[in-house]
This record gives C-alpha cells, structure tokens and sequence, in this order.
C-alpha cells in the first residue's frame, strides 16, 4: 500500500517534494538530504502530514 507523503525543509519548513512511499515496509517518517531553493543549500528534509 503506498501513501502519498510530502517533504518539508527542516530549516525553513517549506514543503518543497512530494513522494510515495510503502506504509507497511516503512512505519517511521522519512528523513532524507535534498536541495532547498528556498534556503540555497542541502538540507534535511522529513516527511509531513
């Protein structure tokens, strides 16, 4: 079963992705380093609500 999730800079907290992931083989949040262009730079994003 895969859920629509959407990813927010832990920074600036702008949601800047949007991906699915498998509810029943990932439980946790996502945590992943993408590129912010609101902040310029790499950065940590984590899966919102």
């Amino acid at each position: 079963m895969s859920k629509k999730v959407s990813l927010a800079c832990s920074s600036c907290s702008s949601r800047n992705y949007t991906t699915s992931k498998n509810v029943s083989t990932q439980p946790t949040r996502l945590e992943v380093n993408k590129y912010c262009k609101v902040c310029g730079k790499h950065t940590l994003h984590r899966e919102t609500k």
